[in-house]
């Protein structure tokens, strides 16, 4: 099996992972914190929030290496838009972490809250609610959008040399603006996160990125278009001597 081979199943699978375990972390987590006394509902449900923060980081870490993992083969093509991809994807593990660690702070507050008794509620509630604002500007805005970036990027590098069939590429090149649009959309409160139009937005970008992995786990990167090139390369260098 050559390196190619590999980048593509080790990005496939990280593909599948950060999509199955993403939706599960936002179904765990949101009714809990769209709840009006949220604060309490946290610590009486701490046990599944310290779930949706595990799987968070799970997926954190799969989308890291998402793009590290394709980066070797899509630098051939396009070097710069590879390591555009790279750091969005990056960047959006950033905010993922960022929205676990407010989740755990989150668990932390409530439990003092607890402690002290309701009379002093009024200081926890103004703590809680910036966190929990900063927590969903990061999951629901920032991370859909630089993660529609990341991905729309490397579709574009796959498509002009068919790295993975073009209707998978056009597919990609089609949804993920709608992806970023559902993270616009949801800053201005025109739409609401796992609302219906949320996930019109959403899923198909979410489909798409698992027929993807399983293409590339089970087909790969078109070898063709990689000789190609390197055939091209090895031209260019015959007639540079």
């Amino acid at each position: 099996m050559n390196s190619d081979r590999k980048a593509a199943i080790i990005a496939g699978v990280l593909l599948i992972i950060a999509d199955v375990f993403g939706v599960p972390s936002m179904i765990l987590s949101k009714p809990l914190l769209d709840a009006p006394d949220y604060l309490v509902k946290i610590f009486a449900n701490t046990n599944q929030i310290y779930m949706a923060t595990f799987l968070v980081l799970i997926m954190a870490a799969a989308c890291t290496g998402i793009s590290i993992a394709m980066y070797p083969v899509l630098k051939k093509f396009n070097s710069g838009l590879a390591l555009a991809s790279v750091g969005f994807r990056i960047v959006e593990a950033v905010f993922e972490f960022a929205g676990a660690i407010c989740l755990l702070l989150l668990v932390t507050l409530s439990e003092d809250l607890i402690k002290a008794g309701v009379q002093d509620s009024s200081y926890f509630q103004t703590i809680g609610g910036l966190l929990l604002a900063t927590h969903d500007y990061i999951t629901e805005v920032m991370m859909l959008m630089t993660w529609g970036i990341g991905a729309l990027i490397y579709c574009y590098i796959f498509y002009q040399p068919r790295l993975v069939p073009r209707w998978l590429s056009v597919w990609g090149l089609v949804v993920y603006p709608l992806l970023i649009s559902a993270s616009i959309l949801t800053l201005f409160h025109l739409i609401i996160p796992l609302g219906t139009i949320w996930g019109i937005l959403v899923l198909p970008a979410a489909l798409q990125e698992i027929v993807l992995a399983v293409w590339l786990i089970v087909k790969g990167f078109n070898p063709s278009a990689i000789a190609a090139l390197s055939a091209k390369v090895d031209m260019n260098k015959g007639n540079k001597k």
